[in-house]
Parts: structure tokens; C-alpha cells; sequence
């Protein structure tokens, strides 16, 4: 593939950040892009856990809304009323996960593996809390 030299360095500077070769970075932003084509509302970001789908314009991994539409029986307009989107977008999240199973499937075991102790590694900042079930009851004086 042809590329201008400013291209080359940008190539080569993601595929540090992803500690992949430029060659690899190079196929996986093709792959990207024929799968941003071939499928309505998605697109890809770097997260802690590496590179996912996601819904375009949202923070909803493809991941989440097939746990989410699990949920609900798969029931679209359900989803998208609880994620506050519209069913378009969930349904182009679904058709996405049913053509890469394998991966979103990955990415729900991956989510659902975490624990405090992961997480905290992840975000130092993080802090366990409690919330307590005590039922408030008025006292009259």
C-alpha cells in the first residue's frame, strides 16, 4: 500500500500505542473500515481491554447492548427504550454481533471475569463502597 511519509509516522505511532507492528496496524485499520462499511452505526476504540466495537456517536460497546438485549428476550424496542437509543442503532449492534460472535462473546466472558482487584489495577482512583439496607423510619417528637 502507498502512503505519504506524514501517514508512515502516524501509522507507525499507532501501531506503538497498540504494540502491533505497522503492518498489522495497517490490516486491522482495513479491517476496521470494510467492517464500519458493511455494518450501520459502528465504530472501533482503543479501551483498556484493546480495540471494540462500539455504537457510533455512544459509549456502548456492542458488547453491553447484546448483555443488555439479552435481558430483555432480545427484544429490540426494549433495549433501545433502556439505553436510550433508537432501535436502529440497537439493531445494527445486534447484526454486528451476530456476524463476529466470537469476539463479542470474548468481550462479555473478559467483562464479566473483572473483579475489584482487576478493576483497581485498571483505576487506581477506584474505591469499594457499601450501601447499606436500613429501612428510615421517622421518629415523631
Amino acid at each position: 500500500m502507498r502512503m505519504e511519509g506524514s501517514q508512515e509516522e502516524r501509522l507507525e505511532q499507532m501501531a506503538r500505542r497498540l504494540g502491533r507492528s505497522p503492518s498489522e496496524t495497517s490490516a486491522l485499520l482495513v479491517e476496521e473500515g470494510l467492517r464500519r462499511s458493511e455494518f450501520a452505526f459502528i465504530d472501533f476504540r482503543d479501551t483498556a481491554a484493546g480495540r471494540q466495537a462500539f455504537i457510533q456517536a455512544t459509549r456502548l460497546p456492542v458488547w453491553m447492548v447484546v448483555k443488555i438485549a439479552r435481558l430483555y428476550g432480545n427484544d429490540i424496542e426494549k433495549t433501545a427504550e433502556h439505553l436510550g437509543r433508537s432501535p436502529l442503532q440497537i439493531q445494527g449492534a445486534l447484526n454486528y454481533a451476530r456476524a463476529f460472535l466470537k469476539e463479542i462473546e470474548a468481550a462479555i466472558k473478559d467483562n464479566e471475569s473483572y473483579d475489584f482487584t482487576k478493576l483497581s489495577n485498571m483505576l487506581p482512583q477506584a474505591e469499594v463502597f457499601a450501601v447499606h439496607d436500613k429501612a428510615v423510619v421517622p421518629t415523631v417528637s
